[in-house]
């Protein structure tokens, strides 16, 4: 069966089932599957139920060079805490940055292309070779997420077709902070100072009270997703 019927198939068989089960799914059903990961204000949730099936499952973190300390340290203490063994830490070359960003002015004057320096080109290198890859979009958090299924068919350009598992997709907020408290997670530190959602540190600010929770990125700049996210043939980085 051609990919794009299997996973209109696999979206029927799974309506309705719990995230732990889409998940299990992705892990053990494609040749090699890994879980990309921010080690944000939620990602702890996806990485524990991954932790609890299997600690060797390839973690795809990507390190822009331009995010908060906090989440730093809260992704090695998250990793250490789940007692995840294959954290991969993922960068963009120092070549491409000197020719590209040297003095790291490039978000200023154009967030997308600094987005695709840092974040959408290093996965899409780290990606190569895997034939599923797992996100923690849920269909909450944005417009252009609402019609989210558990699993997609991504054509990233000039490359083999893949599939996208969300195993969170039909999640919202009361849904993350009860298993975070059910499980006794650890949060991260940035949550309880106004930042519900954290990316790179000149692109986020805090979150106001009724705004939101994804108000503060990239705030009045249009924009709505860093560019890892691929629809229709090419990244999507603005809202619908």
């Amino acid at each position: 069966m051609p990919l794009d019927g299997r996973l209109r198939t696999l979206n029927r068989i799974y309506e309705g089932k719990e995230a732990v089960d889409v998940l299990a799914y992705g892990l053990s059903n494609f040749d090699d599957t890994a879980l990309v990961s921010s080690f944000g204000a939620e990602s702890v949730v996806l990485l524990h139920m991954a932790a609890q099936i299997d600690r060797n499952v390839p973690v795809l973190f990507i390190d822009t060079e331009m995010l908060f300390a906090e989440t730093l340290t809260y992704q090695r203490d998250v990793a250490a805490h789940l007692g995840l063994r294959n954290v991969q830490v993922i960068r963009a070359s120092r070549e491409a940055v000197f020719e590209r960003d040297n003095e790291n002015l490039l978000h200023l004057h154009d967030p997308d292309a600094c987005c695709h320096l840092r974040k959408t080109e290093p996965l899409e290198k780290a990606l190569q070779g895997y034939d599923a890859w797992i996100s923690g979009r849920k269909r909450f958090q944005s417009g252009s997420r609402a019609a989210l299924e558990f699993f997609e068919l991504e054509r990233p350009l000039g490359r083999l077709p893949r599939t996208k598992i969300n195993p969170l997709a039909h999640w919202d907020s009361d849904d993350l902070r009860a298993y975070i408290s059910d499980h006794n997670l650890p949060r991260h530190p940035l949550v309880a100072k106004g930042f519900p959602s954290v990316g790179c540190t000149p692109c986020t600010t805090r979150v106001a009270a009724g705004e939101d929770p994804r108000a503060g990125r990239w705030r009045d700049q249009g924009k709505t997703e860093c560019g890892i996210h691929f629809g229709g043939g090419k990244a999507q980085r603005q809202s619908a």
